[in-house]
């Protein structure tokens, strides 16, 4: 383990805390997020990340300052199916585009700290239990082959663990009340579809974590590297959804190249329990290696996307079809059904009546 000084755990808990209040007083009002203003802001979260991964390098040294901009890199990329999962889920509960961001803030939090559980889970585990990095292995080939035969498990916003238990726990109405999470009705105490679009939300990243826990793991064993370029990846994810919504389709051999990675780290991970738990002889793969892989097949992935654009799809016959075939665009395009209609006649403080 690496010895951090206090100061740098302070330096990216304050980062973190005043960042995350920046940006809540940035969109303290419901408005709809552009592309210039996401990428400002996803501008703003890159610089942030490789600006601590700097301090990083200077103040841990090269090997650690290597292994958290793969373990950022690695987050980063592996984040990408969360954008189109995002898109599922405003499109299910019919959120209106001025609602997303607050949405996704609350998620970000949650995320922060469901994050900092599993990983510091994962590095007590792994450093105590070598044998463990075979199954998450395991784990990240089936993702692979997943992805490959483009199996992935479909994600049902309604039926979500998360998304149940709030119904479960308190009624939750059809209609918005601006960007409440809870409104009184009859006295009693109620929540919002908005309430139940974070639930879905958190229960995403869950399903999420499966994978990404184990790979940025793969990186390092530290829980200083791991959780920080986890938090920073994370921070950036609100807006690289504004910023590449209705790109993400354009992108169609990404999920390939993720499925390589996934694969190339598997291996990584199989080299570095062989080598603690069978012969020091049989060789790991180093940090700069696993850099390197990454952003060359992310790179090529998005040329050969661009290169080779994806073939036409048959026109969709109704809406729900456009929906389906389009998620991303479908919820940054026309606001996601009848909330497309509620910003244009009422504004955000005249919400549509979602399906929920």
């Amino acid at each position: 383990m690496l010895e951090v000084p206090l100061w740098l755990w302070a330096a990216f808990a304050t980062t973190v805390v005043v960042s995350l209040a920046v940006d809540l007083l940035a969109h303290r009002t419901a408005h709809v997020i552009g592309f210039k203003e996401a990428a400002a802001w996803s501008g703003l979260w890159v610089g942030l990340a490789l600006t601590f991964g700097a301090v990083v390098f200077l103040v841990l040294g090269t090997t650690a300052g290597t292994e958290y901009t793969t373990a950022w890199l690695l987050e980063k990329s592996l984040s990408v199916d969360n954008l189109f999962v995002f898109a599922v889920i405003f499109a299910y509960f019919k959120v209106p585009r001025a609602y997303q961001h607050r949405v996704l803030f609350f998620g970000v939090m949650g995320a922060l700290v469901f994050r900092g559980i599993f990983l510091s889970l994962g590095v007590a585990v792994v450093s105590r239990f070598t044998a463990v990095l075979f199954a998450f292995a395991a784990v990240l080939f089936y993702s692979t082959y997943k992805l490959l035969k483009g199996e992935e498990e479909s994600f049902d916003p309604g039926k979500s663990f998360a998304v149940r238990m709030l119904r479960k726990v308190m009624p939750v109405r059809d209609e918005y009340a601006g960007m409440k999470f809870f409104v009184k009705e009859a006295g009693k105490r109620v929540a919002t579809p908005l309430l139940a679009v974070v639930a879905a939300i958190e229960a995403a990243d869950l399903i999420f974590a499966v994978d990404s826990v184990p790979a940025v793991l793969a990186v390092s064993d530290d829980a200083f590297i791991v959780y920080t370029s986890n938090a920073f990846a994370i921070l950036g994810l609100r807006a690289l959804y504004f910023m590449l919504a209705g790109l993400l389709d354009r992108f169609h051999y990404l999920s390939k190249g993720l499925a390589i990675i996934l694969a190339f780290i598997g291996v990584k991970l199989i080299l570095q329990a062989s080598h603690k738990m069978i012969s020091a002889g049989i060789p790991e793969i180093p940090s700069p290696v696993s850099l390197a892989v990454i952003v060359l097949v992310l790179a090529g992935s998005v040329v050969l996307s661009v290169r080779r654009p994806a073939p036409q799809r048959p026109a969709p016959t109704g809406p729900h079809d456009e929906a389906a075939a389009h998620p991303v665009a479908a919820a940054t395009e026309n606001g996601l059904g009848s909330g497309a209609h509620a910003e244009q006649d009422g504004g955000p403080d005249d919400p549509p009546h979602p399906t929920s």
